[in-house]
């Protein structure tokens, strides 16, 4: 974890950081971007053209475990008209530092790295991507997706929540009542069948860094259940659907955010905060990691 450079994410993150909806040139010049980094740490570099999008895929081979796959990504797209610094420049920043960590050697089961298009138009690569994975057969043991994690807000009362949270999960309503409803933690949400190890994990590892991570992991009837549609947000749902893991990290968009979809202001670098997406990568590559060589 400690081989996570905040410089580093930070230069990534001013890069990506511009309008980049799809058909755009600077949402070209992302999904290069990606490509090109992933080619540079010695992985195979996959443009999986869908028909309407691209994703940009990493693989690094595993050791002794070759057929069991851990996956960390996020999407390249944008809202037209609107930087998205948070809104996916952190994650995909987050991709590209923690794929070089990751990448810096081997490991027992195989490294997976994307870089999804089309998010904004209904996870439209994800879908693609996780439905070619699940005819194909593969064997995902984790599945990471960072979708906004640059944002952080220690103001009481700064965090809100979506409409009968409070009776689904009372739990974790509580954990953030006790924070006196501060903005100022990481959520991840994933499937309790897969996810509870990785999801421990985070936990653990983010009090190490000194980040607060808050897990609500949710069993079959949750999954696709109309209640839990603020949940289903992002790129690990498709996953969902194709009885695989899938658990998205992220500072809880509009819920704490008002700059989302550059809807309250613009979405841009200056109102971020790059010491907290910083522990949310340090945490997400130590998870992986283990995750990587059980």
């Amino acid at each position: 974890m400690a081989c996570v450079e905040q410089s580093r994410y930070e230069a990534d993150l001013t890069e990506i950081a511009q309008p980049r909806s799809p058909g755009t040139p600077h949402h070209e010049a992302v999904r290069e971007l990606c490509a090109t980094r992933f080619a540079a740490l010695g992985m195979d570099v996959e443009r999986h053209d869908y028909g309407t999008g691209v994703n940009i895929v990493g693989t690094l081979a595993g050791t002794t475990a070759a057929s069991e796959r851990v996956l960390l990504s996020a999407h390249y797209d944008s809202v037209p008209d609107c930087a998205g610094a948070d809104d996916n420049a952190t994650g995909v920043a987050g991709v590209l530092e923690a794929a070089r960590v990751l990448a810096s050697t081997e490991h027992a089961r195989t490294l997976v790295v994307a870089c999804w298009d089309e998010e904004e138009r209904g996870l439209i690569g994800s879908r693609a991507y996780a439905e070619r994975a699940g005819a194909d057969g593969d064997d995902l043991r984790a599945n990471l997706v960072f979708e906004m994690i640059g944002y952080r807000d220690d103001t009481p009362g700064s965090q809100e929540l979506p409409e009968g949270f409070d009776l689904l999960f009372p739990r974790e309503v509580r954990q953030i009542e006790a924070r006196e409803s501060r903005g100022d933690f990481l959520a991840a949400i994933g499937d309790e069948r897969y996810s509870e190890t990785v999801a421990a994990d985070l936990v653990e590892l983010g009090a190490r860094v000194g980040l607060p991570v808050i897990s609500l992991l949710l069993n079959d009837g949750l999954l696709t259940s109309p209640a839990t549609g603020d949940l289903r947000r992002s790129d690990h749902s498709p996953f969902w659907l194709q009885d695989a893991p899938g658990m998205m990290l992220t500072d809880t968009s509009e819920f704490r955010y008002d700059e989302y979809h550059c809807r309250g202001g613009p979405d841009d670098i200056e109102g971020l905060d790059p010491v907290f997406a910083t522990q949310v990568i340090q945490a997400s590559v130590g998870a992986a990691w283990r995750a990587l060589s059980p």
